[in-house]
């Protein structure tokens, strides 16, 4: 027996290989999503695909749907009244025959009880327990203009487009999961990742949504999104692109350029939709006219996105969907923090002593606990030097965070002399030699109190062309000469000094910053 479905029910809505199905009348021609000619991909539309095929016409009828392996390229084909659109690669697809009459009857005969009114909505029952478009996984938070800017009538036209995007994604527990902030006077989180992760339900929480006014105050919902949004407890996934998608009516009435800045540290792709771009009279009011261009992920024209009014949207829809769908291009999903090795090169000499020494141990501690460290992501490793060198553990040896911690805690101070440069080429050769095919950047941060017995600029210079940035601290009394000579350009920013050992604290958060200074603009 046949199954009665909508005009917008795909062909991934289908659960089984062949399936007997019974398309409305009057579907709206330009509504439909179809992609291919023949074979479609599986977010096609089932009815469009029938209709552009020419196995029914638009008064509806009895379709066979076969599910086929995906493909490379469908095409874009004209056929009766339906215009096909092209899509690079897809992991499923379908084909459609015309159903047999006796089928068709039956399904005529049942459809009074099983078909639902043509809402744009699909039917429960193929929701349920979806996993949804599995070869489009991102966390995505929608970042909505609530201000005065965009007003009631058109904050409905824009939720509406909301919609529509987060309908063609494919939204399902193995798919895409979406929340939405509102961006006016003060940020207001909607709804989060993991509140809904069914199409309609997010569709349904969308329209809920009230318009809240106030000032376009993007920068603060931008900086407040990426550094709250994406948390493990508000359902963010770990290894999954993090996207923000900011919708903006006019300009911002805020500087949202250090706010871009703060999304790419925390590994956010943000992409811009401007809507009406400012008229002559208000560019006067724009802070900054390439606002743009300093938000999103990367000025390669990729993550901006223009539609020059809220009217007529529909068009808008799928290369959107089609962009946030190209996990290749999520070029800010590495960050500083999931994406180096920091090596950690440790004087043990006789001066230091053993209760300066734990303060030493204890700052490294502070500086690894901002890095998020795993098999896949930023990796430590530490070296304790005196005459001799002793690696206290490789970037391989610990996968955890709480690991490498408790490793650092167990470090036996040495005591001896001073050979820094020795130091520095032993790890240049022996930490950093194994992983030379490591995606990751490296780092080496020299940590000594006094005068190295032998030359240090020779072995500093060997390890920066091995493509690793050093940074020098100095305690106590390691002259500032060595340090400079140790420490990559600029110099300034990447040599630091304290008297004492109890100002090491105080550091912590300049490295931090030094390394995803350095890590960005090598991404640059």
């Amino acid at each position: 027996a046949s199954t009665a479905i909508t005009c917008y029910t795909r062909g991934l809505d289908l659960r089984k290989e062949t399936t007997d199905v019974l398309c409305p009348a009057n579907c709206p021609l330009w509504q439909f999503y179809v992609f291919g000619d023949g074979v479609y991909a599986s977010l096609s539309s089932v009815c469009g695909a029938a209709i552009h095929s020419g196995v029914i016409t638009s008064a509806g009828g009895a379709v066979r749907v076969q599910t086929l392996p995906g493909q490379e390229n469908y095409p874009a084909v004209n056929a009766n009244g339906i215009q096909s659109q092209v899509l690079a690669r897809w992991a499923s697809s379908f084909s459609v025959t015309a159903g047999t009459k006796n089928t068709a009857l039956e399904a005529v005969g049942r459809a009074v009880s099983t078909a639902r009114p043509s809402t744009g909505k699909r039917p429960k029952k193929l929701l349920d327990k979806k996993a949804g478009n599995k070869d489009c996984k991102a966390d995505i938070a929608f970042l909505i203009d609530g201000s005065y800017n965009i007003g009631q009538r058109r904050f409905n036209l824009q939720k509406n487009f909301v919609g529509k995007v987060a309908m063609m994604l494919g939204i399902g527990t193995e798919g895409p999961h979406v929340g939405v902030v509102q961006a006016s006077e003060y940020p207001k989180i909607e709804f989060n990742l993991k509140n809904f992760t069914a199409a309609k339900e997010v569709l349904f929480a969308i329209k809920e949504l009230g318009f809240r006014g106030g000032n376009s105050n993007t920068g603060k919902a931008l900086k407040h999104t990426a550094q709250k949004f994406f948390s493990s407890e508000s359902g963010a996934r770990k290894g999954i692109p993090k996207i923000i998608v900011v919708f903006l009516d006019g300009w911002p009435s805020d500087d949202i350029e250090e706010a871009g800045i703060v999304a790419r540290e925390f590994g956010v792709n943000v992409f811009i939709v401007s809507v009406a771009k400012p008229t002559t009279e208000e560019l006067g009011m724009v802070q900054d006219i390439g606002f743009v261009d300093k938000a999103v992920c990367r000025s390669n024209g990729f993550f901006s996105y223009q539609m020059p009014t809220w009217f007529g949207t529909t068009k808008y829809v799928k290369p959107l969907v089609q962009k946030l769908c190209s996990h290749e291009q999520m070029l800010c999903s590495k960050t500083c923090y999931n994406s180096v090795n920091i090596a950690f090169l440790i004087d043990g000499s006789s001066s230091i002593g053993d209760s300066n020494f734990r303060l030493v141990l204890e700052f490294i501690s502070n500086v690894a606990k901002a890095f998020e460290i795993s098999d896949i992501g930023s990796k430590i490793a530490a070296v304790q030097f005196t005459y001799d060198q002793r690696t206290e553990f490789s970037f391989t040896d610990y996968t955890t965070k709480e690991k490498v911690l408790m490793a650092i805690r167990n470090i036996r101070y040495m005591s001896g002399g001073t050979a820094t440069g020795d130091a520095i080429s032993f790890t240049t050769r022996n930490v950093f030699g194994p992983m030379k095919d490591s995606p990751n950047k490296n780092f080496l941060v020299v940590l000594t109190d006094g005068q190295s017995y032998d030359d240090v600029r020779g072995p500093a210079a060997a390890a920066q062309k091995a493509g690793i940035t050093v940074f020098s601290v100095g305690v106590a009394w390691a002259p500032l000469d060595d340090l400079k000579d140790m420490a990559s350009e600029p110099r300034e920013s990447h040599t630091f000094f304290t008297r004492e050992f109890t100002g090491l604290e105080q550091m912590v958060p300049d490295i931090i910053r030094g390394i995803c200074k350095d890590f960005l603009e090598s991404r640059q």
